[in-house]
């Protein structure tokens, strides 16, 4: 379903349709509800698919997330008309789960269907409700001076670990994928086996999920180690897009890390 956009100048999602559960209400009869109040459909049946908790950050704040998630078909003769939170709708498939603007918690919801072979772990349930490895790499100049960041939250929210590495002279892209290898690393250090590695470089994510290939040569080593080190030591990941204000602590060390570089004084 498309969301109504606020502002004009907003940037427009798409989202399975959801809503919450109101005081008295059981689950199926919310999503039954929000049906037929917001795609002014009727539910025929409804079936329960899977129930997913995990974390997301919304600006510096970390929200815990738990989602009921059902298979459902509406009534043969019944009309998808959109009303209230939605203006329009869409089928998707699976190949356009992570080029579409989607929304994150959606995103996450459909990636539980999706599997990648990148190091043979799989993006499973367990990836999505463990840790988040939150990674960022960035180049002034492009190239120019490049540095890497991480930042590491727990399955109850506690940050495990933060930083950053200056790592020379670079380009985004490098930087984007080496930043990808230290989070990796981190998550091996600290004994992490469910890991949800998160970025806001589409590309390199696309490319992790096994949608895009990787031509540029540069890449390849630093792709092979990740994928070595993912069959080594996870027993699940999942690769996640997110967008970038989503992902300001990552790059908030990847920033400091060039700073200090040139600048010894420099405290954080």
């Amino acid at each position: 379903m498309k969301k109504r956009a606020g502002r004009s100048d907003a940037q427009v999602f798409y989202e399975v349709p959801t809503g919450k559960i109101k005081f008295g209400e059981q689950p199926e009869e919310a999503m039954g509800r929000v049906i037929a109040e917001d795609l002014g459909a009727e539910v025929e049946k409804i079936k329960l698919r899977d129930v997913v908790t995990f974390l997301s950050f919304s600006r510096e704040s970390q929200l815990a997330n738990l989602y009921i998630v059902y298979d459902i078909s509406i009534k043969e003769k019944s009309k998808i008309n959109p009303s209230g939170r939605y203006s329009s709708y869409k089928f998707i498939s699976r190949g356009e789960l992570f080029q579409s603007n989607l929304e994150d918690a959606t995103k996450a919801i459909l990636g539980l269907e999706q599997e990648t072979s990148v190091g043979g772990a799989t993006s499973l349930r367990e990836a999505v409700n463990g840790a988040m490895v939150f990674v960022d790499g960035g180049s002034r100049g492009n190239p120019g001076p490049a540095g890497i960041g991480y930042y590491i939250v727990g399955e109850d929210g506690t940050v495990l670990a933060r930083g950053g590495e200056f790592i020379g002279f670079a380009t985004s892209r490098i930087a984007e994928y080496f930043a990808l290898k230290e989070g990796v690393e981190q998550a091996i250090q600290l004994g992490l086996k469910n890991v949800r590695f998160v970025g806001d470089n589409l590309m390199m994510i696309n490319q992790m999920n096994g949608i895009y290939k990787i031509k540029n040569k540069d890449l390849m080593p630093i792709f092979e180690d990740i994928k070595k080190m993912i069959r080594d030591n996870f027993e699940a990941v999942a690769f996640v897009h997110v967008k970038r204000e989503k992902n300001a602590q990552a790059d908030r060390e990847a920033n400091l890390a060039i700073d200090r570089h040139f600048d010894e004084s420099l405290v954080e």
